[in-house]
This record gives C-alpha cells, structure tokens and sequence, in this order.
C-alpha cells in the first residue's frame, strides 16, 4: 500500500495529505475522524453525521502549504458555511478534492521527521502553534525512539510542566503522545529511502488522545 501511494505521488515531489493520513493511519497514529472528496453531498452527509464543527481543508498537487493561499478554513458549525468552503476551495488551482475534518481541540505541539545525510532518520519534536517561533522549544533524537527515548524528548522540553498540568491546568495524555512518537519514529525508519522530511503540523493532544491534525511527506528527489 505505502509503495503505490509513493508510486501515484513522486511525480508531485510530495505526498497529498489524502495519502499521507493512510500512511500514518497505518502505524497507528491517530487523525481526527474526516472524508476526502470533490462532491458535495458528500460533505454535507458527513458533516451531519459527525454533528460536530469541521475543518475544510484543500487537496491539490499545485498546493504544498494551504494555509498561504486560504486552503484552510476553520470553525465551520453550519451547513451554509460548509457549502461556501467546500465551494470556495474547489476553485483553488489544481484541486483535486477537499478534506472534511473534524475539529480537535488540546494542546498543540509539532512533530517532524529528518533525513540526515550523515544520522538517517532523526525525530524532532515540540512546542506548536505560534510558540514554536517565539520559544523555538524543540528537542531531537534519532529514530528508532524507545519509550525511554521519548520521555528524555518530552522531558527536555521547556513547556513539559505544560504538557504533565500546571497550576490546576490538566495535562495532555503523557502516554498516547508517546506512543505517537514511537509509532512516527518506526514510520522514518521504513520510509528512510523515500523521505526528505516529515511535518506533523499541528499535533493536538489533550487528556485523552493525541490527533495529528495534518501531515506534509515531502519525498527524496531521486525516487
């Protein structure tokens, strides 16, 4: 499975985040519950479905970061403005579909993977949000991570009091979010030959679960 969506997206020089959540999905990372399609209809049963608020985010091999060209829209609690995203997004040069999510809310944090020329496979992990330009609160090891590995990570952090609670605050779910970072690390691991970097982005985690909210593989250029 992993080997055709790397077939099907070389070409891009990246993978659609469509087919970068299947390979996430498949080391058991968790995403927010979603759909991938270019109807509406769709989107609409889902979002009634689901009876939450979702995120609609653009799918377009002629669009890497979403965010600058307004290919994610945030907070959409009813169908009018549903329809108007879905619609507003299929207009964006390229697209091929839209991503219906369901919003999460917790505590953001980013974890990335590198492929260092000299190291291989390194994991780095830390503070998201506007945090990670102010604080730049980050820690790496190379992969494969242990759990002892991960704690040290976390550990390291300048905001782990943050992430453990604070101050009455409840924390995140310590143990899911290891898991998620040993799970990533074993994802680098099998995918050294095809990977120049891995953006996790954001990771939300709260006292329950820890959800990668989305996810940008950008391939080696010689694959």
């Amino acid at each position: 499975m992993i080997n055709e969506i790397i077939e099907k997206c070389k070409s891009y020089g990246w993978i659609l985040e469509p087919y970068a959540n299947e390979i996430l999905k498949n080391y058991n990372i968790e995403i927010p519950e979603y759909i991938f399609t270019d109807k509406i209809e769709n989107a609409i049963q889902f979002f009634k479905k689901l009876n939450s608020p979702v995120v609609c985010k653009v799918v377009s091999p002629k669009i890497l970061h979403k965010s600058d060209v307004g290919g994610v829209i945030v907070g959409i609690d009813t169908e009018e403005k549903l329809k108007d995203s879905f619609l507003k997004l299929m207009k964006l040069n390229g697209v091929i579909g839209v991503i219906i999510e369901k919003m999460v809310k917790g505590t953001e944090l980013i974890i990335g993977g590198k492929n260092d020329f000299q190291f291989g496979p390194v994991v780095i992990c830390g503070m998201g949000g506007i945090g990670v330009e102010v604080y730049n609160d980050t820690s790496i090891r190379m992969a494969p991570l242990n759990v002892k590995d991960a704690e040290s990570m976390l550990k390291q952090l300048k905001f782990y009091s943050i992430l453990k609670g604070f101050r009455g605050q409840k924390g995140i779910n310590i143990k899911k979010l290891i898991e998620t970072l040993i799970n990533f690390s074993k994802m680098l691991m099998d995918l050294e030959d095809y990977f120049e970097s891995i953006d996790l982005n954001p990771v939300i985690c709260s006292t329950d679960n820890c959800y990668v909210a989305d996810a940008r593989i950008i391939l080696l250029k010689n694959n």
